[in-house]
């Protein structure tokens, strides 16, 4: 425990990933007043797959830990997109 590094992130950086969420929530929102079709949906989970990438990445501070724990966060985002990749294929061929 006493050899780990300890990151301190300054809190203008905190502001800025806070602001970042707040503008893309109201764009994951607006997305869905626009007329898109079938894009609406997908729009609004590469929104949400953004924040919860600043989330992880800044609030969780993954972006200071082993590289091993962010190699097993992207393979459960890779299974999230081949399940939700999946069942929207199901959902279009019915």
């Amino acid at each position: 425990m006493e050899k780990e590094k300890h990151h301190i992130v300054p809190y203008k950086a905190y502001f800025y990933i806070l602001a970042a969420l707040i503008v893309l929530t109201f764009l994951s929102i607006g997305i869905i007043k626009i007329n898109l079709g079938a894009y609406s949906v997908l729009g609004a989970m590469i929104f949400a797959t953004v924040k919860s990438a600043l989330v992880l990445t800044w609030f969780m501070h993954l972006k200071f830990d082993k590289p091993f724990l962010r190699i097993m966060v992207g393979a459960v985002f890779v299974l999230f997109f081949v399940v939700t990749f999946i069942t929207f294929l199901d959902y279009y061929y019915r």
